[in-house]
């Protein structure tokens, strides 16, 4: 892999590898834009084949995390780091606080959180070090469990992509199919049952189908037969790449939304439903509520200020529908262009500014 080469493609500003031989810390902190503000990305630990494979990770996360930031509206970057290592057996008090440590040597230009391999203990070790860290134990000044205020931003946003598919924004009566039931889909399904929608509901975890059974009066189906009930939301909120050639034939909704991470196996499968007529909530709009839920720790958490703001996902689905329209192209396409419109926009009154601040200064110096 030709780092600078990939870094240059696709606008990378920064690339950090910290190493502490002490406590085996070996880290990968990855820094894609800075525009809108400081770069808000969780850390991964991962075992990862290979220094390049954790290098490429953490710069396509990086990436990532600016378009969802810019999409919610949130006045932060990108960025995102990956520690090589089993989250199970290799951490250590020493390999956090000294990855806190450097995250402090970035004076703000990069702020933390959970992720995958990585805890609430994990950040609270961080935050001994640096206070550009978020998702920390409450008693530290945290939001605490994100997954309620996330489903709650995919609730609003299905709402905002049923109303282009059906004329109202209503869910009473609406059939939706969830698939994985989990933390946040079981909070998603409270929503929808308040409000009268029918559900079925799958997930490998029986536990966790029966409880939705019992408590929202849920239809169970096999996790093979998601993909092809009789239903007006599919809403995918298990594992990424559900939206793909096996299943798109199958389906039978009219929208899709759920919480899931990368939704479509390829770009392709969102042209498909697209020509298909399916309105299709981009992932990384529609599940903003945890990024945008954290990012008010940064103000000094105001639970009222954060769920306000998660309210907005709706609206800014609204928004991605309305590009789709203007520019004629696929929702997913159309999620891009918003993120990347609004970062232009920073990027071009920055530059005005700056141009402004200069003949101010040539004006004073006589020139």
């Amino acid at each position: 892999m030709e780092i600078f080469k990939y870094m240059e493609t696709y606008d990378y500003e920064q690339l950090v590898i910290c190493q502490d031989k002490k406590s085996g810390l070996k880290a990968i902190i990855a820094i894609h834009d800075t525009t809108l503000g400081p770069a808000l990305g969780g850390t991964r630990m991962w075992t990862y084949a290979s220094e390049e494979a954790a290098i490429e990770d953490a710069l396509r996360l990086a990436k990532g995390m600016t378009y969802k930031n810019a999409a919610a509206g949130l006045n932060l970057g990108g960025g995102k780091t990956v520690i090589i290592g089993d989250p199970r057996t290799d951490k250590n008090e020493e390999m956090f606080r000294a990855f806190g440590r450097y995250i402090q040597g970035l004076n703000g230009r990069y702020i933390t959180a959970e992720d995958v391999g990585t805890t609430v203990a994990d950040m609270d070790l961080i935050f001994e070090e640096t206070d550009y860290v978020t998702g920390v134990s409450p008693a530290f000044g945290s939001s605490g469990n994100p997954s309620p205020v996330t489903a709650y931003g995919v609730y609003r946003g299905m709402k905002a992509a049923a109303k282009e598919a059906f004329g109202t924004d209503s869910l009473e009566g609406k059939v939706v199919a969830v698939q994985g039931v989990g933390n946040v889909a079981f909070n998603l399904c409270r929503h929808l049952h308040e409000e009268g929608a029918q559900l079925i509901v799958t997930d490998i975890n029986k536990v966790a189908v029966n409880r939705a059974v019992e408590e929202f009066g849920a239809r169970a189906v096999d996790i093979n037969d998601i993909y092809s009930v009789e239903c007006d939301i599919y809403a995918p909120c298990a594992l990424g790449a559900t939206i793909n050639d096996e299943t798109i034939p199958q389906l039978k909704a009219k929208v899709i939304a759920g919480a899931a991470n990368n939704q479509l196996l390829d770009t392709k499968h969102g042209d498909i439903i697209h020509e298909m007529g399916i309105v299709y909530a981009p992932d990384y709009v529609i599940n903003a509520g945890g990024v945008i839920n954290v990012a008010d720790e940064l103000y000094g958490y105001n639970r009222e200020r954060a769920m306000k703001k998660v309210e907005g996902i709706y609206d800014n689905i609204e928004k991605v529908i309305e590009i789709a329209k203007r520019d004629g192209i696929p929702t997913y396409k159309a999620a891009d262009r918003l993120a990347e419109e609004r970062i232009e926009r920073m990027r071009m009154s920055r530059s005005q500014f700056l141009q402004n601040g200069h003949h101010i200064l040539s004006r004073r110096n006589g020139r």
